[in-house]
């Protein structure tokens, strides 16, 4: 499944790296064989270490949206590291950063910069509950919102339970404040907040689920949480970090219509570099060290070449066509893939929003982590290395979301649909 120089590269990551990846679905484990080490990208593409080019739908796990190496962001990132890399001081370019940031998310008044979007949900959730004096805080099964300790998090044998912790070396206490309730299922937030309302600071949620595979809300759900959370006190906090800047210039949160109290963005924002925020009412916001009593801090949080990177992407993205090119190529691809997948007679269910999407293997649809756990692990894993030998990237589980950027045009599209049928064919015969 992968090149003779990846496997060689890969037998030494072992030795010095654990599984021999600095994060855990880049070993290929869940699709069977070894990973791909890259060695460039270039618009839609990226180049194997062997010199295999393959064409990429993980960009980076979401925020290459402009395709790899893209000339602008590059001559953004060489011009100011060129002045240095890191002051550990204010600069221009984090409040230019932070006022594009408001200016596209009415619902931001102020932000905070910071490096990775599990520092941003965990530093938007430790500003809830400094906000509102509260301990707990629900999310969802089957959401995922970075490696901090309390989120780490899955549901137990009901909806309405206290956490249990997903990963060795969480302490129990820690996951207690952590409840846990079924996405797209309002009853089962108005049963927490029944139980708990007192002592819910926040509700947390990926507004379109790319952690199950691309899950989307079912009508009214977003718009629920937040009358849930007015009603009684809490904070509704939106996680963007993949929707962000994705599926249009105002997220999740525009499309949806919807105006949350906190939101946390990563991956888009950064341009492919370590760039993250979280931001949202003054009031709230105010709360924060130095004006207020929650600690919050970060070496290289607002870095100087992130930053720039940040901004030259957003410049971009205020293109209109920029989306709508998103879309054509999004509707493209799940029509060419669901009438693959029936041409070779392969039940599937090809979910979408936007630039993001997944093929769920043996079934009908994914609404939530109980439907999404029911996939066809196998199937895909056959479909993923059927792919793979034919020259396209797909994300290595059947539970991430795939990316395409604007740089994957009709060609491109064309050539992996080409593929996909193949592929489906060799999932057929078993």
């Amino acid at each position: 499944m992968s090149d003779e120089v990846s496997k060689a590269l890969h037998a030494r990551a072992q030795q010095r790296i654990p599984g021999g990846v600095n994060s855990p679905v880049r070993a290929f484990r869940a699709v069977g064989g070894e990973p791909v080490y890259i060695a460039r990208g270039e618009g839609p593409y990226v180049w194997g270490a062997d010199g295999t080019r393959y064409i990429d739908y993980v960009g980076s796990w979401g925020p290459m949206i402009l395709g790899h190496a893209h000339p602008g962001v590059v001559k953004a990132i060489t011009d100011a590291a060129a002045f240095g890399t890191s002051y550990g001081a204010p600069t221009e370019r984090e409040v230019l950063f932070a006022e594009a940031i408001c200016e596209a998310l009415p619902s931001i008044e102020m932000v905070r910069l910071c490096s990775s979007g599990t520092e941003a949900c965990m530093s938007a959730l430790r500003l809830a509950r400094g906000f509102t004096g509260r301990n707990r805080v629900v999310k969802f099964e089957g959401c995922y919102h970075g490696h901090a300790d309390f989120l780490l998090v899955k549901a137990g044998s009901g909806a309405a339970t206290f956490g249990v912790p997903d990963s060795a070396g969480v302490p129990a206490d820690t996951a207690r404040n952590t409840l846990t309730a079924r996405y797209n299922d309002l009853a089962s937030v108005e049963a927490l907040f029944a139980a708990h309302g007192d002592d819910i600071a926040a509700v947390i949620v990926e507004p379109v689920v790319g952690n199950m595979g691309c899950v989307p809300p079912r009508e009214g759900f977003l718009e629920g949480l937040a009358a849930l959370c007015q009603k009684h006190g809490a904070l509704f906090v939106v996680d963007e970090v993949m929707t962000g800047f994705r599926l249009g210039l105002t997220g999740a949160q525009g499309r949806y219509g919807i105006r949350p109290d906190l939101t946390t963005m990563g991956k888009v924002v950064g341009g492919g570099l370590p760039l993250a925020a979280f931001g949202g009412r003054r009031d709230v916001m105010m709360k924060l060290a130095p004006l207020g009593p929650v600690y919050q801090a970060g070496t290289l949080s607002g870095n100087p070449v992130a930053t720039a990177a940040g901004l030259a992407t957003l410049a971009e993205l205020r293109r209109p066509e920029i989306y709508e090119a998103l879309e054509r190529t999004g509707a493209a691809l799940e029509a060419g893939l669901v009438e693959a997948a029936a041409r070779a007679d392969v039940k599937v269910a090809v979910q979408r929003v936007g630039a993001m999407w997944t093929v769920f293997f043996g079934v009908d649809a994914v609404t939530d982590w109980e439907s999404a756990s029911k996939a066809d692990t196998k199937a895909f894993a056959r479909w993923h290395g059927a792919m793979l030998k034919r020259g396209v990237y797909l994300p290595p589980s059947q539970w991430e979301a795939a990316f395409h950027s604007v740089t994957h045009d009709e060609a491109v599209v064309e050539a992996t649909l080409a593929a996909a049928r193949e592929a489906f064919v060799d999932v057929a015969r078993g």
